[in-house]
């Protein structure tokens, strides 16, 4: 019976002993509570600490980053251009005694942090101009010249080109003016926001298909610039060509000239020479020439009797 009774006694003081003992693990930050109200200071180094078995209890909360995901908004710029805004942010619990007395738990940071990460994006996008919640510097677009002709193309979505726009904050610093506004709002929350990013910044409906239109547009446009530099091109090229051919034509005609005159006088210095030779043969051969030329099966002369064609005829005739 007594041992029966040590070993109750054993088990009830095991039982107390581990109710009296918690860890605090290296990544975990507690909060003692007794009654539902926190006493003492937040334990932050890990090891193994004491309570009161039953009357306290221990609230952990993670010391790592943590993440926050923002929904996706529909925001309007001070332009008035609507765009829909996807944003993250990095956070921690940096007191967890105040975390725990503001917000209680992880649901209640996520829910609080809603309200301020969205609301701070939401007034920095509309105190600014869409082209600087867009772009970061005022950069020009970078351009292969290869594939336009080394012409001016114009990106931008009210037609205008990058360089026309000076970009005074862009979208960086805006991102750090949203952490900036959000991290003095959370300072008194137990909570430190750390990082603050832009993850996707969309066009709407509307204003997306005016950018699209504008893109068409703009395309076309280089496109008429590139088929009036081929038009002009191929003009350029058929009038060095009708050109060259006009002076290839232009000397193939005067050295056929040149080699038709040297024909002509050396065909004449031959006829000279043979006339000169036998007048009587070459004026012979030159008349039955004419005969050939002129007369055949069908042919009826009608020749005076003092034509030189007709005293060959005459003298041939018995």
């Amino acid at each position: 019976m007594l041992q029966r009774l040590l070993v109750i006694v054993f088990i009830l003081f095991a039982f107390v002993a581990s109710q009296a003992v918690y860890i605090v693990g290296e990544s975990e930050q507690t909060v003692l509570t007794q009654f539902g109200k926190p006493i003492g200071s937040a334990v932050t180094d890990p090891g193994p600490n004491l309570k009161i078995p039953f009357a306290q209890q221990v609230h952990r909360f993670d010391k790592r980053f943590l993440e926050w995901d923002g929904e996706r908004n529909q925001l309007p710029t001070r332009d008035k251009r609507f765009i829909f805004v996807d944003t993250y942010a990095r956070w921690r619990i940096s007191d967890p005694l105040k975390f725990f007395q503001r917000l209680r738990d992880e649901r209640g940071a996520q829910s609080r942090l809603d309200d301020i990460l969205d609301g701070e994006t939401r007034n920095v996008i509309a105190r600014h101009d869409l082209i600087e919640v867009v772009r970061s510097s005022s950069r020009e677009f970078a351009v292969d010249n290869e594939d336009t002709g080394g012409l001016d193309v114009d990106d931008m979505s009210d037609g205008s080109k990058g360089s026309d726009f000076v970009v005074l904050i862009g979208r960086q610093k805006l991102a750090v003016e949203v952490l900036t506004r959000s991290q003095a709002r959370t300072a008194d929350l137990g909570i430190e926001i750390l990082d603050f990013r832009f993850k996707r910044i969309n066009y709407v409906e509307a204003v997306r298909t005016e950018v699209y239109n504008r893109m068409i547009s703009e395309r076309k446009r280089i496109a008429e610039q590139f088929r009036s530099q081929g038009t002009g091109e191929a003009a350029r090229i058929n009038g060095e060509q009708e050109r060259e051919l006009a002076t290839i034509t232009s000397e193939a005609f005067r050295e056929a000239e040149q080699i038709r005159g040297t024909a002509d006088a050396e065909a004449a210095g031959i006829y000279a020479e043979a006339y000169n030779a036998n007048r009587e043969l070459y004026a012979f051969v030159r008349s039955l020439e004419t005969y050939q030329e002129i007369v055949d099966e069908k042919t009826t002369l009608l020749l005076g009797s003092g034509s030189e064609l007709f005293q060959y005829l005459e003298a041939a005739t018995p």
